[in-house]
């Protein structure tokens, strides 16, 4: 699954709703993480600072896809990929930025896992810390504990369970990754229709993997593969919209786990803890937050990686546009 010819461009996707400067780093390092050439779609929610239709007028590879508003990371993401059906595609946040040879790194651990669905790195935080992308799917007992005590006790052993930062970085399986940036085999993609669209953003990373989960794939933490994501671009925004939304959609990813009449007492109880947690968040930006990263981004395994070049014609990805 999910194999091409090598000269087929990977489809990169990134979700921009006025992206300023940080667009231009994830062009400019993307030149240096892949030997493929690629091809970008900016699926864009109605930006406004003018960046996204920039940058395609200065690189060849990347084009602007309108999606008619701010419909949501999820659905944008679903029209970028609605024409690629099979192969490989990188589904990135534009602020991330890559390390070199980080893509054909993801696409060389894809290769020994068959049944991979998603493919993800380790991604590091501007200040050095190792973000725990790579997690357990959230259960009632380890999601209860990780909301109530995340924020306060980083550390507390529900946290340490669901995120697995007790463990060493490593190759391995997990219950879904950040879609802040993961390779996806299309052919599963598209098997479980895509995102759920009826999530506008946060845990339709979590649902799609669920969703592929109980098809049989696999989702694999690849920590030779590094990439640095800023965040916090729509938090910083809008931050009592980005808090509602959040706790909205954990809300429709538990109810959907737990559906039925005999569950109903669990979904008002669901209903009301999170939105006691939702009206907290909005006084407590440190509860908004949530439980800080607890492992360092040295820890990562030592690769050998190409050097780092700023040259955005490194590998085989076109120039920019005269």
């Amino acid at each position: 699954m999910g194999t091409e010819p090598g000269d087929v461009p990977l489809r990169v996707v990134a979700v921009t709703y006025s992206p300023g400067e940080a667009l231009e780093g994830f062009l400019s390092s993307l030149a240096a993480a892949t030997a493929r050439p690629v091809e970008v779609v900016l699926a864009d929610n109605g930006s406004t600072d003018g960046a996204p239709q920039r940058a395609a007028e200065r690189y060849g590879h990347v084009r602007v896809l309108p999606t008619g508003g701010n419909v949501g990371y999820g659905p944008a993401a679903n029209a970028a990929l609605a024409d690629r059906r099979t192969g490989w595609a990188l589904v990135a946040n534009p602020d991330v930025r890559f390390e070199p040879g980080s893509v054909d790194e993801l696409l060389s651990v894809a290769a020994r896992w068959p049944r991979a669905a998603t493919v993800g790195p380790a991604i590091r935080s501007p200040d050095g810390q190792l973000y725990p992308s790579a997690r357990d799917l959230p259960a009632l007992s380890t999601g209860i504990g990780h909301a109530l005590l995340g924020w306060v006790w980083p550390g507390n052993p529900w946290t340490a369970r669901y995120r697995r930062e007790r463990e060493a970085p490593r190759e391995r399986t997990a219950g879904w990754l950040s879609g802040s940036c993961f390779l996806v085999d299309l052919e599963a993609f598209h098997s479980v229709g895509g995102f759920d669209p009826g999530y506008f953003m946060y845990f339709e990373d979590v649902d799609l993997a669920a969703r592929l989960g109980e098809r049989g794939w696999l989702h694999v933490y690849a920590p030779s593969a590094v990439v640095e994501h800023e965040g916090g671009h729509s938090t910083r925004r809008d931050p009592h919209r980005m808090q509602r939304v959040h706790h909205t959609s954990a809300l429709r990813y538990l109810s959907r786990r737990y559906p039925g009449r005999g569950y109903l007492p669990l979904r008002v109880a669901l209903r009301a803890g999170l939105g006691g947690r939702m009206v907290v968040s909005y006084v407590s930006a440190r509860v908004g937050a949530g439980a800080a990263p607890q492992r360092s981004a040295d820890e990562l395994p030592r690769v050998r990686r190409r050097p780092w070049s700023r040259n955005r014609g490194a590998g085989r990805i076109p120039p920019p546009t005269p």
